[in-house]
């Protein structure tokens, strides 16, 4: 499966050179972790954000999100963003900072 390059791109520019973050393939696309643990990614056009369990309701009322469900069996705490709703450079930053935060909250892999 093709994803969206520019996409993670823009990514790998608001995340800049930390040298705790790692890209991996994964979901058919990129991801990238910090500490192993995945913050965010790039699936098709579309990109994918780790918020929690507990934030799950608060991204989902959000525009342009769905929830992440790969295999037919939606993933709580992991959220599915369209790629028209990042297009902006401020809404793709916000939700890469939420990915990274949640991230940061893990203990290392």
């Amino acid at each position: 499966m093709a994803y969206d390059e520019r996409l993670a791109e823009r990514i790998r520019e608001r995340l800049g050179a930390d040298p705790e973050i790692t890209e991996k393939r994964m979901f058919g696309g990129t991801a990238f972790l910090l500490h192993g643990n995945t913050a965010v990614g790039v699936t098709g056009d579309d990109l994918m954000v780790r918020v929690g369990p507990e934030a799950t309701d608060a991204a989902l009322a959000r525009p342009g999100t769905r929830i992440f469900d790969m295999t037919g069996r939606p993933m709580r705490g992991w959220v599915v963003v369209d790629g028209a709703a990042v297009a902006q450079d401020e809404a793709l930053g916000d939700w890469v900072a939420e990915g990274r935060d949640f991230a940061a909250s893990l203990p290392p892999k």
